[in-house]
């Protein structure tokens, strides 16, 4: 689990700075302004299916793991960078802080899951393990869902 974290989070926060850039110098088209606040059963939903494809990308080598945790992080780059421009930053903190201290670390975990069948896959067939899963890995990689899961739901 440990080997996966850093790379995680360096795809997060990078493609999050990049969505914060793209709208700051105006590269994509403007974001429809927000009505009302999205209700909370609609940010479950989509967190919770974010969370899925990161966890169940692993079953397609990871790939889709990478894409979604870096159109996640640029859509959150890119909503901070449209918040910042509609309100101060103190109600920026306190309309995403709340929310974001449970999320980004959920996300980030399940893209940890994410990446762990491959790369077990890619240290067995290196000749570094003996076997594909270990007691270990598969104890680990439900822990991680769960742990993304849970975090997702409190989130919201």
């Amino acid at each position: 689990m440990k080997s996966w974290i850093l790379p995680s989070s360096m795809i997060y926060f990078i493609f999050t700075f990049l969505g914060y850039l793209t709208y700051k110098f105006g590269l994509s088209t403007q974001i429809s302004k927000f009505s009302q606040p999205p209700l909370m059963i609609e940010i479950l939903k989509n967190n919770l299916s974010v969370v899925l494809q990161l966890i169940l990308g692993g079953l397609l080598f990871g790939t889709p793991t990478i894409f979604t945790l870096s159109y996640n992080a640029m859509h959150f780059g890119y909503s901070v960078a449209y918040l910042s421009s509609q309100v101060s930053t103190l109600k920026l903190i306190l309309l995403t802080a709340p929310h974001a201290i449970f999320e980004i670390p959920a996300i980030i975990m399940a893209g940890v899951a994410g990446f762990k069948i491959p790369y077990e896959i890619i240290r067995y067939l290196a000749g570094k393990k003996e076997t594909i899963l270990t007691n270990e890995d598969v104890k680990e990689y439900p822990a991680l869902a769960l742990i993304s899961i849970i975090s997702i739901v409190i989130a919201a």
